[in-house]
């Protein structure tokens, strides 16, 4: 136990040295990129340009959703009296419709999702390249984009959004 300690004691006296010896204090600063997505005018321009995009396509599917609800229900009530013919060839037509209208909306998310990572890469692109220059600019050794705490005084995400929004 007593050679471990010496062990132990002998690195944290190296590593004070190598502190005191030197020059510049070890910079360190913290970015939200959550809030970054949230609050920069290209992260809020990309996200309405998404729903400019796909409005029409997710009107038509929720019409679609709509009908087939109604045509459901309408179904469901007029069932019992219809002939049994009848009854299972409108049965078939609403599994058909609801089919086609589940492979319709799994596409058109699948669609959104892929251009949604599009534009919130380009965002994140820029966001870094910005998040580069602060920190070169302010001479920070080290950017954390995740910590479980950070002291607010090391937040330079106000400072990103700012030359982001002041670079378009």
């Amino acid at each position: 136990m007593n050679v471990i300690a010496r062990h132990v004691l002998a690195v944290l006296f190296g590593a004070l040295a190598l502190a005191a010896q030197a020059q510049e204090p070890f910079r360190v600063g913290f970015v939200n990129t959550d809030r970054i997505f949230r609050e920069a005018n290209t992260a809020k321009a990309a996200q309405a340009k998404l729903e400019q995009e796909f409005s029409k396509r997710e009107k038509e599917l929720n019409d679609m959703g709509n009908a087939l609800k109604a045509a459901s229900e309408k179904f469901e009530r007029e069932a019992p009296t219809l002939p049994e013919s009848q009854r299972a060839s409108r049965q078939k037509s609403l599994i058909d419709q609801d089919r086609e209208f589940q492979r319709k909306r799994r596409e058109f998310q699948e669609d959104l999702n892929a251009r949604k990572n599009e534009e919130l890469q380009q965002v994140l692109d820029r966001a870094n390249r910005v998040v580069r220059s602060v920190a070169e600019a302010e001479k920070y050794d080290l950017i954390l984009q995740e910590a479980v705490y950070i002291n607010p005084k090391h937040d330079i995400t106000d400072k990103v959004i700012r030359a982001l929004n002041s670079a378009r």
